[in-house]
């Protein structure tokens, strides 16, 4: 069975990114063939500043690698390493219907708004299309908000097999992560970088207490019960303990005598305890900037063996390519 999974290198992965996908996508590398890349072409997007988007997908990498993404079990690369991609991205331009284009979810949302999409966005779903065919994905994990890429791949795959009368393409099929963990921000809505609420994975202990102290509660008193599945505290201790501890905790809040400041100071210790083997292993990742590099380089050249075979198979079909 083939993964495949990108990651875009717009920003310090937090506590939702992690519980509500990477680390579904790091328990998928125990399978026969697993590729995950750091995808720069589709940051081009979004940032503009050459050396930002280095320094972040170098560090995407550092955080994956150090979140225990094994590269014996799993292919790791930088996306624009593997040049066959942007060919096989125009080669299903060749064949997409812009009516296709034109209902997708990134375009539409920016064109209601009123703001302006560049070519960029608007073709940004073939590129996709092309990073999961081009490596005859079988199987995408994506949330319920990405499913329509898939399906979107699908049908560019499809309508290129069809238009060739070839199975060039594999269709992939996506399956949908469990989001069900819920993981509150700083003032319990959703944690999102788009609302500044985010613990970040890598905080360092002091700066993670301070964030994990300043998450909004309600006024009850010290001596009175509260309700912990009300408490965006309790929600986020949940992801980090145990069933038996979890029932401790929740008596605590049930009995009253407990002020909030130790129901985080609990959490506080779980989380710091949870991550602290990630970040030990990022700190060492990151003093050996060469061995990371090695890895990158190696997962390219596996990532680009695989996809050179399905860009001939799509060459051959267009009459293009290398005689052969």
């Amino acid at each position: 069975m083939k993964i495949l999974s990108g990651i875009q290198p717009t920003g310090r992965p937090h506590w939702g990114n992690y519980f509500g996908a990477i680390r579904q996508y790091i328990a998928l590398q125990d399978n026969e063939q697993a590729f995950y890349f750091i995808a720069d072409l589709h940051a081009l997007t979004t940032i503009r500043d050459a050396a930002v988007l280095r320094e972040n997908s170098f560090a995407a990498a550092l955080d994956l690698l150090a979140l225990g993404l094994d590269p014996a079990k799993a292919t790791l690369f930088i996306q624009s390493e593997v040049p066959e991609i942007p060919e096989l991205t125009w080669l299903l331009m060749t064949v997409t219907q812009m009516h296709l284009l034109e209902k997708c979810h990134a375009y539409k949302d920016k064109k209601e708004k009123g703001l302006a999409a560049d070519a960029g966005l608007f073709t940004y779903p073939v590129l996709m299309a092309a990073d999961i065919i081009g490596y005859d994905s079988q199987i995408v994990p994506v949330g319920v908000d990405q499913v329509q890429h898939v399906e979107v791949t699908r049908d560019l795959a499809q309508r290129f097999n069809n238009i060739y009368r070839q199975d060039v393409f594999v269709l992939p099929e996506y399956r949908v992560l469990d989001t069900t963990a819920k993981v509150p921000g700083l003032d319990g809505e959703k944690m999102s970088k788009s609302y500044g609420n985010t613990v970040e994975i890598f905080e360092e202990p002091k700066k993670l207490r301070k964030k994990i102290m300043s998450i909004k509660t309600d006024s009850t008193p010290v001596e009175a019960p509260k309700n912990p599945d009300t408490c965006p505290v309790f929600t986020l201790y949940k992801l980090f303990s145990t069933q038996a501890e979890q029932d401790a905790l929740a008596a605590r809040y049930r009995e009253g005598g407990m002020g909030y400041g130790e129901a985080k100071q609990s959490l506080y210790e779980k989380a710091d305890a949870w991550f602290a083997p990630a970040r030990e292993r990022r700190a060492d990742l990151a003093s050996r900037p060469d061995d990371v590099h090695a890895i990158l380089s190696d997962g390219a050249a596996r990532a680009r063996s695989k996809v050179r075979d399905v860009l001939a198979r799509a060459q051959a079909a267009c009459g293009v390519g290398p005689r052969r």
